[in-house]
């Protein structure tokens, strides 16, 4: 999982010195400096910073100067998710699916997910709506599972718009339409999702051309509005 640094806005004297620090350490980290990159997040960790904190559960989870403890990166990031940080929300979401660092729960994984995914973070929208698909720490639920893979698939997420293929193919949470199926399957094919490719192919071949036709109009109509109008 990889660490993702976000811009940071404090005022105040105590603030300009920590959003100093927050970019020494930043630099560290980019740098490969991982080490220094740990020592300047702990204290702003410690301070309530939940940048930091996050920050400092991406490096413990990965082992980035510091001894790798998925116990110490689930710490840090259920403080930063506690705070509202949607990225540490998403990540302990993780971390409770996987069972890393802490019991498998998927219920408690769900719970985070929703949180993240209501920020508008797609791999847990993904991720939600995978958990709905499959009855994971929630009751089956494929209205639901395409809801949340739609808001996802939105932003291109390619698992996202193949699996929303799918469920279209299959009529699971929504009427049986192969051309909406053929759609998502072709934008998750040109967004590099290799499955998508052959899940394209079967949901073809219960289309005519006319209906293959107007699929991939669908499709390049929605790419070229960046999502915005992809009618289903």
């Amino acid at each position: 999982m990889l660490a993702m640094f976000l811009a940071i806005s404090l005022t105040g004297a105590t603030g300009r010195a920590m959003a100093a620090d927050f970019d020494k350490a930043k630099a560290a980290y980019e740098a490969g400096d991982y080490a220094t990159a740990a020592q300047e997040f702990r204290p702003l960790a410690e301070a309530g910073d939940a940048k930091s904190q996050f920050n400092l559960g991406v490096m413990y989870e990965n082992g980035h100067g510091v001894a790798q403890d998925n116990a110490a990166a689930i710490k840090w990031y259920r403080r930063a998710a506690k705070a509202g940080h949607a990225e540490a929300q998403y990540n302990l979401g993780v971390m409770y699916d996987n069972g890393q660092g802490v019991p498998q729960n998927y219920a408690e994984a769900m719970s985070w997910y929703r949180r993240a995914a209501e920020a508008g973070i797609a791999p847990a929208q993904y991720n939600l709506g995978l958990m709905y698909d499959n009855g994971q720490g929630v009751p089956q639920n494929y209205a639901e599972a395409m809801s949340w893979y739609r808001r996802a698939a939105e932003t291109g997420h390619a698992k996202a718009q193949n699996d929303l293929g799918f469920l279209y193919s299959n009529g699971k949470g929504v009427p049986q339409d192969y051309i909406t199926a053929h759609m998502w399957a072709n934008l998750a094919a040109s967004n590099s999702n290799d499955l998508s490719t052959g899940l394209r192919a079967i949901i073809a071949s219960e289309m005519s051309p006319a209906e293959i036709e107007r699929a991939q109009a669908r499709a390049a109509q929605c790419l070229a509005s960046n999502y915005q109008d992809c009618g289903g």
